[in-house]
């Protein structure tokens, strides 16, 4: 058994998990850690816990971050904004087609990652020379999708609040078409996108509990009986759990599904 905790170094970035050891350590604390790339400047999203690891060899909280340990990191944050305005103007003046937005650098600063988006592949050959040279550390270009920007840069959604991703979402999940057309939204792209231009990742959050509701309720066009007749379910309303009714006189009539006797003809639970 041993104590592990996770860590995170974005807002809403990707939790991981280090040692604890000893160290008493509570959700919020500032903490310095040892990762792949080299030390790195994090916080406790999950407070240690006791626990069985049986898988890669987990690396080590170094310790709790000091007054010295906020002091270099914005001197780092410094280096990382020249870094991003020297890149850029490298980036005009080789006429490479890519937008840079974000440069990282770990926290030992032996390695500075610059991101960036592009349609296609990008020769960074002679870019990467000039960031050596100008900078005399290890130098790392990442390309990321469009969805990584938004997490990155932020913004409001069509519903007013701030977007998903670069509030509280650690990962994305896959999102399809067939979501939409499961909650009976429209299916104009204009409408159902986020600010990146994909589909919105909220899609996702419900789309689980509509399929399990609408596997309880009659199936659109299924012809049914009911106490004032035979009708066709013409219409689901999954959040009310109801469904309209054309009956062969053409009135229609709202059930709540509940409401249907499992034996009715074409009801089927």
């Amino acid at each position: 058994m041993i104590k592990i905790a996770g860590v995170k170094f974005k807002t809403a970035g990707k939790i991981y998990d280090f040692k604890s050891s000893a160290f008493v350590l509570k959700e919020g604390d500032p903490v310095i850690v040892e990762t792949e790339q080299g030390l790195g400047f994090g916080k406790i999203a999950i407070p240690p816990v006791e626990a069985d690891h049986t898988g890669e060899k987990l690396k080590q909280i170094v310790r709790i971050a000091t007054k010295e340990d906020f002091l270099r990191r914005e001197e780092i944050k410094k280096t990382e904004k020249q870094a991003f305005e020297f890149c850029n103007q490298c980036i005009d003046d080789l006429n490479l087609l890519m937008n840079l937005f974000s440069v990282e650098s770990t926290f030992d600063q032996k390695k500075m990652t610059f991101f960036y988006t592009a349609d296609g592949r990008i020769d960074f050959r002679e870019l990467i020379k000039l960031l050596v040279k100008k900078f005399s550390i290890r130098i790392e270009m990442r390309q990321v999708g469009i969805r990584n920007l938004s997490k990155h840069c932020g913004g409001m959604g069509k519903c007013g609040r701030e977007i998903c991703c670069s509030s509280f979402m650690h990962t994305f999940e896959p999102v399809s078409i067939k979501m939409a057309k499961e909650q009976g939204l429209s299916l104009n792209p204009a409408k159902i996108s986020g600010v990146c231009g994909r589909l919105m990742c909220c899609l996702t959050f419900e789309n689980e509990t509509y399929k399990r509701l609408k596997c309880e309720m009659p199936k659109l066009g299924e012809k049914i009986t009911i106490e004032e007749g035979k009708g066709k379910i013409v219409r689901q309303n999954v959040l009310k759990e109801s469904v309209t009714i054309r009956l062969e006189d053409n009135t229609e009539i709202e059930k709540k599904t509940r409401q249907l006797d499992k034996s009715i003809t074409g009801h089927r639970r």
